[in-house]
């Protein structure tokens, strides 16, 4: 691990994958890719994290899923976020606004 890679923490992989799909509908590969992208490579999913993340939040309701076929041309399963998805971003985001401050509260406390 590069020193500019840090570890995922507990609900973190979630909110990344329903920021990335924000934007729009992507395969597995591409939502890896644009967590690297927005973290400044500071987060690299891999399949094996990616994938039953994937498989839980669509069971949750929170991705819909779509086969389709990818730049490479190659089969690929494609989400996007479902209504519930998009809630659950706003309320993942509160949480993680609310943990920062009071961390960034705690390090700066004397």
């Amino acid at each position: 691990m590069s020193s500019k890679q840090a570890n995922l923490l507990q609900g973190t992989l979630d909110l990344l994958i329903l920021k990335a799909l924000g934007a729009g509908e992507l395969h597995g590969l591409g939502i890896s890719r644009r967590i690297e992208q927005t973290t400044h490579g500071a987060f690299l999913v891999k399949p094996g994290s990616l994938f039953p993340a994937l498989h839980r939040m669509e069971e949750a309701g929170w991705l819909s899923s779509f086969w389709g076929e990818s730049e490479n041309n190659r089969r690929a399963k494609f989400y996007r976020l479902t209504k519930a998805g998009k809630d659950q971003f706003e309320v993942e985001t509160e949480e993680w606004t609310r943990v920062a401050l009071a961390m960034t509260n705690a390090l700066k406390a004397t």
